[in-house]
């Protein structure tokens, strides 16, 4: 090769350095610390924000596009909910834990929010309500608030977490599937992360 002739850019790998599968979910230690961090700071819309992040299991933009009439009915945050998922386009319903509902209610009452605003406004006026690019640093900062790596989770560890959850105490997929709002079964096992080896522990304890 002509040792003249220019050399071809080298290309950095957009992924180098940055973990690309699935996004871990949190621990229940983890959840608390966070939790218990934000109410310490007196961060209350991120305190509403976190909690029905967790307990809706909803994709960031569905989240974000949540209106404060949507949860709640007069002066009270509903147990329940149900929103139409903007990928899907179908609707998924939720619980809202009594935790959660009263950390919505102190957030709504001190940002003033009336019924059709949304519950979670971007201080940025092209955007009526956070954004997911918004969502993702919040996201970072309260997983680095706890010590942990920011780039091992994001926006989706908010969602499977959970659910995460919930499969392993209960090994109900079906459960796990609607909660998520999965038209397929097997995309709720691609999504848990479920090997060959939760499969067989679950057919062993089956007796037939």
């Amino acid at each position: 090769m002509n040792p003249n002739q220019a050399q071809p850019a080298t290309i950095r790998p957009w992924n180098k350095g940055k973990f690309v599968g699935p996004k871990a979910p949190l621990k229940l230690k983890e959840i608390w610390a966070i939790r218990t961090r934000l109410q310490l700071e007196h961060h209350t819309r991120d305190l509403a924000l976190f909690n029905l992040a967790i307990d809706s299991k909803l994709r960031g933009c569905d989240l974000l596009s949540i209106r404060v009439s949507d949860i709640t009915q007069g002066n009270r945050v509903l147990p329940r909910a149900i929103v139409m998922q903007q990928k899907t386009k179908r609707p998924v319903q939720f619980e809202i834990t009594e935790q959660t509902r009263n950390s919505i209610l102190a957030w709504i009452q001190c940002a003033h929010l009336a019924s059709n605003d949304f519950l979670f406004p971007s201080r940025i006026s092209a955007s009526p309500h956070l954004s997911t690019r918004q969502y993702a640093p919040i996201v970072d900062d309260w997983i680095e608030s706890i010590g942990l790596e920011s780039t091992d989770y994001g926006t989706h560890t908010m969602r499977r977490t959970k659910a995460t959850l919930i499969y392993r105490r209960t090994k109900n997929l079906r459960a796990v599937q609607l909660l998520l709002g999965h038209t397929k079964l097997e995309s709720t096992v691609r999504y848990l992360g479920i090997e060959v080896d939760d499969a067989l522990e679950i057919a062993e304890q089956t007796e037939i």
